[in-house]
């Protein structure tokens, strides 16, 4: 499995990118679930699902005519969030643009608000971003590292990309 090498000699700042691998399939790890060829984003929920509240869609999921998605694990959550990111376009400094352009906790926040991961693993999947950015040796809270000046969107893709891989690593 391909590590991030970090160059111990040189302190790395919260703009340069230790995130340069697109590779996220485990190599030869025995145990590690391996990620779909091509995971795309939900559907766009329709909008009964988005002006009925949670509660009237629970008894009507109770009921047998409704069915909510099935909430993900930290891994697919974080593959979901990237996908819904590349389909619906990324931006900075508003969870959502006018436009619809999202940053990766607004990204979030629509998967969680469409029943597709609970708050519990939304917060598990923070923590493997988290985990990453500690790797690369930045410290900062993933939504403000999302809007620094100069960052790129390959740069998020590659940090959703490597906090997957460490929550599959992790069995999640």
């Amino acid at each position: 499995m391909s590590q991030v090498s970090i160059d111990q000699k040189r302190p790395r700042t919260a703009t340069s990118s230790a995130f340069t691998s697109p590779d996220i399939r485990p190599s030869g790890v025995p145990g590690l679930r391996t990620p779909p060829v091509e995971l795309g984003p939900p559907e766009t929920p329709p909008w009964s699902h988005r002006l009925l509240p949670p509660f009237v869609r629970g008894l009507l999921a109770d009921l047998g005519w409704w069915q909510d998605p099935e909430p993900q694990p930290p891994s697919v959550h974080l593959e979901q969030t990237l996908a819904v990111l590349r389909k619906f376009g990324w931006c900075q400094s508003l969870d959502t643009t006018v436009t619809g352009r999202l940053c990766i906790r607004g990204a979030q926040n629509v998967l969680q608000r469409t029943g597709h991961v609970t708050p519990t693993n939304r917060d598990k999947a923070i923590g493997y971003m988290q985990q990453a950015l500690a790797q690369a040796g930045i410290s900062m809270q993933y939504f403000a590292w999302n809007d620094l000046p100069d960052q790129q969107f390959s740069t998020v893709e590659a940090l959703l990309t490597r906090a997957a891989r460490l929550a599959r690593e992790n069995g999640e």
